[in-house]
């Protein structure tokens, strides 16, 4: 049987997304494990606030998007084995690196092939089974697989006469059949289908925000850009956004406004405290910032609490509240609606 090189590589994604849900089914395989030799997975996520500090949201083989410490390593060099030569294929063992795995000549692995690649996944262990390779019988009964094609695709399958294969590209799109047979002439039922480039455009601008990225025209799937806000707005999203394979972005964050406090003689309850609007800096908050204003009972002399929340620059008065006026802020301060007793359950039934 011809030497070929069987290739299996995962894409990385990240992030995700916004507090929308990053679209994982584009950018990861499904969280399923598959023939990938696995002890456990590592926690799942969709962006990289789902994780810890020291952990980011990628895309770790047949557990899909997992709570991965990229710094982290597999074990390397291999225990020393017979009839094969283990090389490294990254700069590091680290999470993602590729190593492959060669027969010396003469031998194959289970699958009927002289080469594998093996990757570092988020439980610091090499995808794949331990190599096995033993002396190869008779070449007869398998149909070719030039190296252009083993450079291209992941191949899953043996190829021999009466199997299939099936194609994964390692980088673009597949144009053509996911799937192949070897016929018992040791010739293909179709063609070898191509692996088609994919890129993403310029990333969209966010108005009140900036990119920090080198411009480009086209960018590689996996890249990543970053968003910042200017000032007096906050991050809506991720700040971290990725070329998913699919040739689109990954959720763009939106920047936010901060809110007026639209109360000026009555005291409001903004994170637990009970404060003065010009004691505020500003007389802003944040968007996402809840405020509580004071409502009093339309036939008792009590107040309620009525909450609003601050989005984009905007943060209305409940229907209920009324400012005091000048002469009631001064006069009677203590009669003001926000200062008065609360209202018991029994009155607001």
């Amino acid at each position: 049987m011809d030497s070929v090189l069987l290739l299996s590589l995962w894409a990385l994604a990240a992030s995700v997304s916004l507090q929308t849900a990053v679209q994982a089914s584009d950018a990861c395989p499904e969280r399923l494990l598959g023939n990938e030799r696995r002890r456990t997975c590592p926690k799942p996520c969709t962006q990289d606030k789902d994780c810890g500090n020291k952990r980011q949201c990628l895309c770790d083989g047949q557990c899909g998007l997992s709570c991965v410490a990229p710094g982290r390593t597999c074990p390397w060099p291999l225990p020393s084995g017979n009839n094969f030569v283990a090389s490294l294929l990254s700069p590091t063992p680290s999470f993602s690196a590729l190593l492959e795995v060669r027969c010396d000549t003469g031998y194959m692995l289970p699958n009927g092939l002289d080469a594998a690649i093996r990757r570092c996944q988020g439980d610091r262990q090499w995808s794949g089974d331990d190599p096995n390779c033993t002396a190869s019988t008779s070449p007869q009964g398998s149909c070719p697989l030039p190296e252009e094609l083993t450079d291209t695709f992941s191949i899953d399958g043996y190829a021999v006469a009466g199997t299939t294969i099936r194609y994964t590209c390692l980088s673009g799109e597949l144009v053509g059949n996911s799937e192949n047979l070897c016929n018992i002439d040791q010739t293909w039922q179709y063609p070898h289908p191509v692996c088609q480039r994919v890129w993403c455009p310029p990333p969209q601008e966010v108005n009140q925000g900036y990119l920090v990225a080198v411009q480009r025209t086209e960018y590689d799937v996996g890249d990543a850009i970053y968003y910042l806000c200017k000032k007096n707005h906050l991050l809506d999203g991720p700040n971290r956004v990725t070329c998913q394979p699919n040739g689109t972005w990954s959720a763009v964050p939106y920047c936010r406004a901060r809110c007026p406090i639209p109360a000026v003689r009555s005291r409001v309850l903004i994170g637990g405290l009970k404060r003065w609007p010009y004691d505020v800096t500003d007389s802003v908050v944040p968007h996402g910032e809840s405020v509580t204003f004071y409502c009093k009972h339309s036939r008792k002399q009590c107040s309620f609490p009525y909450t609003q929340t601050c989005f984009d620059g905007r943060l209305n008065p409940p229907f209920c509240y009324q400012e005091p006026t000048w002469l009631q802020y001064k006069l009677f301060p203590h009669r003001l609606v926000s200062e008065i007793e609360a209202c018991s359950l029994v009155d607001l039934d």
